[in-house]
């Protein structure tokens, strides 16, 4: 029997990314869907900590240990920073990268940007609003409500503190804003790592994707009907995308 491709999946701004269950959906795949710094089993972590260099040194240390071979990297939103940065500090450990609607200058920093501005008295409230009425959450980002997918967002909002995500949006904010941050991506480009781009239909549009990035990759794919959350929209679909681009 062939052995499974090993793919590292990272969780965007709230995670995990372990909700609709990729691991099942992605058959000769084998799923990991660490927590980064400050989420999950890491919720404990002192806020203090989390930097994008220290999430992608965390992941590094993840792929090291709990997969011991080169892996495909998946980033998602945040984490496809995360995902950029982990293949421009560690080559030899990375197949190929697939970018899902991953960040890459501070324009796709909107919400990060938004919160990292308010007061914690402001981000509190805010975030409360979310946990009370998840369902409210997934209409405000254009999501159709089925039971499914309220249930994921409740997990998916309850997966990390709110200093968590307020401490992950300023780092955004700083890191992603300074103009050396494209220079990882430069640098995955010039090591010839194979990267696939991922976007939602409609949220494809608002993706700042630099146009060498999209020359140097192996594929852009478009889900249909689908926005930023779009393996929250249509599971399935994303699997099959992400399994098709890592067999190509």
């Amino acid at each position: 029997m062939d052995k499974a491709t090993p793919l590292v999946m990272i969780h965007g701004l709230m995670g995990s990314i372990a909700y609709f269950s990729p691991d099942v959906r992605m058959p000769g795949v084998s799923v990991h869907t660490p927590d980064l710094i400050g989420y999950g089993s890491l919720a404990d972590t002192d806020a203090g900590a989390i930097t994008l260099d220290n999430q992608a040194a965390s992941v590094i240390r993840y792929v090291e240990e709990q997969v011991g071979e080169p892996c495909w990297l998946l980033g998602h939103s945040v984490g496809g920073a995360v995902a950029m940065l982990v293949a421009a500090k560690a080559p030899s450990m990375v197949r190929g990268l697939i970018s899902v609607e991953g960040n890459f200058t501070l324009s796709d920093a909107f919400w990060c940007r938004k919160i990292a501005a308010l007061s914690d008295e402001a981000w509190c409230a805010e975030h409360q609003r979310m946990l009370d009425d998840p369902a409210a959450w997934l209409q405000n980002s254009g999501v159709t409500l089925s039971p499914q997918r309220i249930v994921w967002a409740n997990d998916i909002l309850r997966n990390q503190p709110r200093s968590t995500i307020a401490a992950m949006s300023r780092a955004v904010v700083k890191e992603t804003g300074s103009p050396e941050f494209l220079e990882h991506a430069r640098t995955v480009v010039d090591n010839g790592t194979p990267i696939h781009l991922l976007a939602g239909e409609r949220s494809a549009s608002g993706w700042d994707v630099p146009d060498w990035v999209k020359s140097a990759s192996l594929s852009y794919e478009i889900q249909p009907d689908t926005g930023h959350m779009m393996m929250l929209e249509q599971p399935e679909a994303f699997c099959d995308i992400v399994r098709a681009m890592i067999e190509r």
